[in-house]
């Protein structure tokens, strides 16, 4: 774990390091020759390159059964980037991703969700996305470990320029920063034996949980939001083994009476009731 941790630093150092290095190139007189100052970036790509390669190992050598817990959303919703397609389901084992879901809400009734447009609108309001303000679910019974929600719900990146703003700019500005700017917003339960359960991009302002309480199984903790690195308000769930996310790994879930839904699969949740599904 603390080899990870170092290295999941050092790497964000490095990249720190790299950008500081090329604006003073264009700002000033270089601080380096010009081969050298790609030296620290050429070093972060290697710890992430061998991070990613070990993490594969890992879950082909250490695959976990998958745990069921509840959903933790109600109502009706469409699955992204679902582990039921691909592992790791984000691309990246990084950050406990490995088979973590990302889940939109699609109403029979009342406005439908802003669909994707190449060059405008650029931005919209994330009122306009019917996810924004859903309530987030505990899917266990469980202890809050962390739970945050001070970072703010930027404006929908579900358009052309927007997207390419998101991936050449602001997501690296946001891993060099680390983790809780990745995940923006966000709350993370222990629901024992060495599971975590994580949620990200949390609305700001909206927890009714802090950390070192006890919740119930569906008891409502926090609202669906879009902090971090959220191209529209959405719920990003996963379980890991760890609650530091530099050093987690993640782990199989299926919830209950749904499995795991496929990418664009439309799934219908109930209320819980007296905290079960």
């Amino acid at each position: 774990m603390f080899v990870r941790k170092a290295a999941m630093i050092l790497c964000r150092c490095c990249w720190i390091v790299f950008v500081a290095l090329v604006l003073v190139g264009v700002l000033a007189d270089p601080v380096l020759p010009f081969g050298l100052t790609f030296v620290p970036a050429a070093v972060a790509v290697a710890i992430t390159v061998v991070l990613g390669r070990l993490s594969s190992r890992e879950v082909a050598v250490k695959a976990r059964p998958a745990v069921e817990v509840g959903p933790p959303v109600t109502g009706r919703w469409t699955a992204l980037n679902s582990p039921a397609d691909r592992v790791p389901s984000h691309g990246v084992h990084g950050y406990g991703q490995t088979y973590a879901i990302d889940v939109v809400a699609e109403p029979e009734e009342g406005e439908s969700r802003p669909p994707f447009r190449w060059l405008w609108p650029v931005a919209r309001r994330n009122e306009d996305f019917p996810a924004f303000g859903a309530p987030l679910l505990a899917v266990a019974d469980g202890t809050v470990v962390h739970a945050s929600d001070g970072q703010r719900d930027h404006l929908s990146r579900n358009s052309g320029p927007a997207l390419a703003y998101l991936m050449l700019f602001e997501a690296s500005v946001r891993d060099m920063a680390g983790a809780r700017r990745i995940v923006g917003n966000h709350v993370v339960l222990d629901l024992g034996d060495g599971t975590y359960a994580m949620y990200a991009h949390v609305r700001r302002g909206s927890l009714q949980v802090e950390a070192g309480d006890t919740v119930r199984a569906g008891q409502q903790l926090a609202r669906c939001g879009n902090s971090g690195n959220s191209t529209e308000p959405h719920v990003h769930f996963q379980l890991m083994d760890h609650p530091d996310l530099d050093v987690a790994r993640g782990i199989p879930f299926t919830w209950r009476d749904i499995g795991v839904p496929a990418n664009g699969e439309t799934f219908v949740t109930r209320e819980p009731v007296g905290g079960d599904w």
